[in-house]
Protein backbone atom coordinates (compact mmCIF):
# COMPACT_ATOMS: atom_id res chain seq x y z
CA UNK A 1 0.00 0.00 0.00
CA UNK A 2 2.74 2.46 0.87
CA UNK A 3 4.56 1.80 -2.41
CA UNK A 4 1.29 2.19 -4.32
CA UNK A 5 0.67 5.53 -2.60
CA UNK A 6 4.28 6.58 -3.24
CA UNK A 7 4.03 5.87 -6.97
CA UNK A 8 0.56 7.44 -7.25
CA UNK A 9 1.63 10.68 -5.55
CA UNK A 10 5.32 11.05 -6.36
CA UNK A 11 5.44 9.55 -9.86
CA UNK A 12 1.87 9.66 -11.20
CA UNK A 13 2.85 9.69 -14.88
CA UNK A 14 4.85 6.48 -14.42
CA UNK A 15 2.20 4.67 -12.37
CA UNK A 16 1.25 2.20 -15.11
CA UNK A 17 4.82 1.22 -15.88
CA UNK A 18 6.21 1.13 -12.34
CA UNK A 19 3.24 -0.58 -10.75
CA UNK A 20 2.07 -2.90 -13.49
CA UNK A 21 0.70 -6.38 -12.96
CA UNK A 22 4.17 -7.91 -12.95
CA UNK A 23 5.39 -5.64 -10.13
CA UNK A 24 2.21 -6.34 -8.15
CA UNK A 25 2.68 -10.10 -8.57
CA UNK A 26 6.31 -9.86 -7.44
CA UNK A 27 5.41 -7.80 -4.35
CA UNK A 28 2.50 -10.10 -3.45
CA UNK A 29 4.66 -13.20 -3.95
CA UNK A 30 7.43 -11.75 -1.78
CA UNK A 31 4.97 -10.87 0.99
CA UNK A 32 3.25 -14.26 0.87
CA UNK A 33 6.54 -16.20 0.70
CA UNK A 34 8.00 -14.26 3.63
CA UNK A 35 4.85 -14.74 5.69
CA UNK A 36 4.63 -18.43 4.84
CA UNK A 37 8.29 -19.07 5.66
CA UNK A 38 7.96 -17.17 8.93
CA UNK A 39 4.82 -19.09 9.91
CA UNK A 40 6.35 -22.43 8.90
CA UNK A 41 9.48 -21.87 10.99
CA UNK A 42 7.48 -20.81 14.05
CA UNK A 43 5.02 -23.69 13.69
CA UNK A 44 7.75 -26.31 13.31
CA UNK A 45 9.62 -24.94 16.30
CA UNK A 46 6.47 -24.63 18.43
CA UNK A 47 5.58 -28.29 17.89
CA UNK A 48 9.07 -29.29 19.04
CA UNK A 49 8.78 -27.44 22.38
CA UNK A 50 8.13 -29.64 25.41
CA UNK A 51 5.27 -28.21 27.46
CA UNK A 52 5.41 -28.85 31.19
CA UNK A 53 2.97 -26.18 32.38
CA UNK A 54 0.02 -27.91 30.68
CA UNK A 55 -1.41 -26.92 27.35
CA UNK A 56 -4.09 -24.40 28.33
CA UNK A 57 -3.49 -20.82 27.22
CA UNK A 58 -5.06 -17.72 28.69
CA UNK A 59 -5.81 -16.42 25.20
CA UNK A 60 -8.46 -17.01 22.59
CA UNK A 61 -5.82 -18.06 20.04
CA UNK A 62 -2.26 -19.36 20.20
CA UNK A 63 0.28 -16.61 20.60
CA UNK A 64 3.97 -17.41 20.56
CA UNK A 65 4.79 -15.57 23.82
CA UNK A 66 1.97 -17.46 25.56
CA UNK A 67 3.25 -20.81 24.28
CA UNK A 68 6.79 -19.95 25.41
CA UNK A 69 5.46 -19.41 28.94
CA UNK A 70 4.31 -23.05 28.94
CA UNK A 71 7.68 -24.42 27.81
CA UNK A 72 9.96 -25.97 30.40
CA UNK A 73 13.15 -26.47 28.42
CA UNK A 74 15.86 -24.26 27.06
CA UNK A 75 14.69 -24.97 23.52
CA UNK A 76 12.66 -21.78 23.78
CA UNK A 77 15.91 -19.99 22.88
CA UNK A 78 15.41 -21.25 19.31
CA UNK A 79 12.00 -19.59 19.30
CA UNK A 80 13.50 -16.37 20.61
CA UNK A 81 16.00 -16.55 17.73
CA UNK A 82 13.13 -17.05 15.30
CA UNK A 83 11.33 -14.12 16.84
CA UNK A 84 14.47 -12.03 16.29
CA UNK A 85 14.38 -13.04 12.62
CA UNK A 86 10.69 -12.09 12.50
CA UNK A 87 11.43 -8.72 14.08
CA UNK A 88 14.20 -8.17 11.53
CA UNK A 89 11.82 -9.00 8.63
CA UNK A 90 9.12 -6.80 10.13
CA UNK A 91 11.60 -4.01 10.69
CA UNK A 92 12.61 -4.21 7.01
CA UNK A 93 8.98 -3.77 6.00
CA UNK A 94 8.57 -0.98 8.52
CA UNK A 95 11.60 0.88 7.15
CA UNK A 96 10.24 0.49 3.61
CA UNK A 97 6.89 1.95 4.72
CA UNK A 98 8.54 4.83 6.60
CA UNK A 99 10.83 5.72 3.67
CA UNK A 100 7.86 5.62 1.29
CA UNK A 101 5.81 7.92 3.50
CA UNK A 102 8.68 10.35 4.06
CA UNK A 103 8.97 10.66 0.28
CA UNK A 104 5.19 11.05 -0.02
CA UNK A 105 5.02 13.76 2.64
CA UNK A 106 7.92 15.63 1.07
CA UNK A 107 6.12 15.58 -2.28
CA UNK A 108 2.75 16.51 -0.75
CA UNK A 109 4.19 19.47 1.14
CA UNK A 110 5.50 20.83 -2.18
CA UNK A 111 1.99 20.82 -3.69
CA UNK A 112 0.99 24.48 -4.01
CA UNK A 113 -2.76 24.12 -3.57
CA UNK A 114 -4.40 23.45 -0.22
CA UNK A 115 -7.01 21.23 -1.89
CA UNK A 116 -4.31 19.09 -3.52
CA UNK A 117 -2.46 18.63 -0.24
CA UNK A 118 -5.70 17.75 1.54
CA UNK A 119 -6.59 15.16 -1.12
CA UNK A 120 -3.14 13.56 -0.96
CA UNK A 121 -3.12 13.45 2.85
CA UNK A 122 -6.64 12.01 2.96
CA UNK A 123 -5.45 9.23 0.68
CA UNK A 124 -2.43 8.34 2.82
CA UNK A 125 -3.34 9.02 6.43
CA UNK A 126 -5.94 6.23 6.88
CA UNK A 127 -3.43 3.61 5.73
CA UNK A 128 -0.73 5.10 7.90
CA UNK A 129 -3.05 5.12 10.94
CA UNK A 130 -4.00 1.45 10.52
CA UNK A 131 -0.38 0.40 9.95
CA UNK A 132 0.76 2.42 12.98
CA UNK A 133 -1.89 0.79 15.18
CA UNK A 134 -0.87 -2.68 14.01
CA UNK A 135 2.88 -2.15 14.30
CA UNK A 136 2.82 -0.40 17.68
CA UNK A 137 0.53 -2.94 19.37
CA UNK A 138 2.33 -5.93 17.81
CA UNK A 139 5.69 -4.58 18.94
CA UNK A 140 4.32 -4.01 22.42
CA UNK A 141 2.87 -7.55 22.53
CA UNK A 142 6.06 -9.27 21.47
CA UNK A 143 8.75 -7.01 22.91
CA UNK A 144 7.33 -5.99 26.29
CA UNK A 145 9.24 -7.17 29.35
CA UNK A 146 7.71 -10.15 31.17
CA UNK A 147 7.49 -8.08 34.35
CA UNK A 148 4.54 -6.08 33.00
CA UNK A 149 2.78 -9.08 31.51
CA UNK A 150 -0.67 -10.01 32.73
CA UNK A 151 -3.31 -12.23 31.12
CA UNK A 152 -5.80 -9.38 30.68
CA UNK A 153 -3.19 -7.00 29.21
CA UNK A 154 -1.95 -9.73 26.85
CA UNK A 155 -5.50 -10.40 25.72
CA UNK A 156 -6.31 -6.73 25.09
CA UNK A 157 -3.08 -6.14 23.17
CA UNK A 158 -3.52 -9.25 21.03
CA UNK A 159 -7.06 -8.17 20.13
CA UNK A 160 -5.77 -4.69 19.28
CA UNK A 161 -3.23 -5.92 16.75
CA UNK A 162 -5.04 -8.97 15.37
CA UNK A 163 -8.70 -7.95 15.22
CA UNK A 164 -8.93 -4.15 15.18
CA UNK A 165 -6.78 -3.28 12.10
CA UNK A 166 -8.53 -5.75 9.74
CA UNK A 167 -11.92 -4.69 11.11
CA UNK A 168 -11.20 -0.97 10.85
CA UNK A 169 -9.57 -1.15 7.41
CA UNK A 170 -12.80 -1.45 5.35
CA UNK A 171 -14.46 1.23 7.44
CA UNK A 172 -11.55 3.66 7.07
CA UNK A 173 -11.31 3.22 3.32
CA UNK A 174 -15.05 3.24 2.69
CA UNK A 175 -15.46 6.52 4.60
CA UNK A 176 -13.88 8.22 1.60
CA UNK A 177 -16.93 7.19 -0.42
CA UNK A 178 -19.39 10.11 -0.50
CA UNK A 179 -22.46 7.84 -0.83
CA UNK A 180 -21.48 5.99 2.33
CA UNK A 181 -20.89 9.27 4.18
CA UNK A 182 -24.34 10.50 3.15
CA UNK A 183 -25.98 7.22 4.22
CA UNK A 184 -24.17 7.32 7.59
CA UNK A 185 -25.22 10.94 8.20
CA UNK A 186 -28.81 10.01 7.29
CA UNK A 187 -28.68 7.05 9.68
CA UNK A 188 -27.25 9.10 12.55
CA UNK A 189 -29.71 11.96 12.13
Amino acid sequence: MSYDRYIAICKPLHYGTLLGSRACVHMAAAAWATGFLNALLHTANTFSLPLCEGNALGQFFCEIPQILKLSCSHSYLRELGLMAVSVWLGFGSFVFIVVSYVQIFRAVLRIPSERGRHKAFSTCLPHLAVVSLFVSTAMFAYLKPPSISSPSLDLVVSVLYSVVPPAVNPLVYSMRNQELKDALCKLVS
